[in-house]
């Protein structure tokens, strides 16, 4: 094999590997993201569950069950809607992830 050949073949195959190194780790990346949101919510909903068979009422708030029931939410990365609309009836639970505040600067600079 020529030397020129080799050269090229010993940069190009670790360049070609990392590059998709990263491009597997980002997917993973995204992938566990997701994961925690449905994590994040059905820990939500069992605590919702653990309240109202212990007491006999829903949580009232979300901070009601951070301070009462030890569930801990980054609340940098999640918003927990939590919406109330009888004593009896189970309440409406919704967890979204907080957007970069860079992803947002990007996007608004794109469109």
């Amino acid at each position: 094999m020529k030397p020129l050949l080799k050269a090229i073949l010993l940069i190009a195959i670790p360049v070609c590997a990392a590059v998709l190194l990263v491009a597997a780790s980002e997917k993973l990346g995204s992938h566990q993201e997701g994961e925690s949101l449905k994590q994040l919510e059905n820990t939500v909903r069992k605590t919702v569950m653990t309240c109202y068979a212990t007491e006999g009422v829903y949580p009232p708030s979300v901070k009601y069950m951070e301070d009462n029931y030890g569930i801990q939410i980054d609340h940098s990365r999640y918003s927990v809607f939590y919406e109330i609309f009888g004593d009896n009836i189970m309440p409406q639970i919704t967890v979204m992830e907080i957007p970069d505040a860079e992803e947002e600067v990007i996007s608004d600079e794109e469109g």
